[in-house]
């Protein structure tokens, strides 16, 4: 059985529209604001448009972070497998670097978040 023009025109209309609406939902808004936890406490809470250079202290020693314009990064930490450091750049709002052993984390925030896909 073949298929007809107005048959591919469907199948491709309806895959154009799934492709559009998956990256409508998954895809967050640029982020603003940087907040840096330790411990489970918020040690500050900072504009992403000027660069700024911070370093946190935590149980296995100096998490160091770098501001940019527009995005920001764990850059050194004093955990065994640098899972955090190798997040590379945040920009997205909602995404985020966690440092468990030193307890230390990053999070980018905007005006829209990202879709979670773990809660829903």
């Amino acid at each position: 059985m073949l298929l007809r023009a107005g048959d591919v025109g469907v199948l491709l209309a309806g895959a154009g529209l799934v492709v559009a609406l998956t990256l409508w939902a998954w895809g967050g808004g640029k982020g603003d604001t940087v907040i840096i936890r330790a411990a489970g406490r918020v040690i500050e809470t900072t504009s992403l448009s000027q660069p700024h250079r911070l370093n946190v202290n935590g149980p296995l020693g100096i998490t160091r972070i770098e501001i940019e314009p527009g995005r920001a990064r764990i850059a050194a930490d004093p955990s065994p497998r640098q899972l955090c450091v190798k997040q590379g750049w945040l920009t997205q709002s909602g995404q985020a670097a966690l440092c468990l052993p030193n307890q230390v984390s990053l999070e980018i925030r905007g005006h829209s978040n990202a879709y979670d896909t773990l809660g829903y």
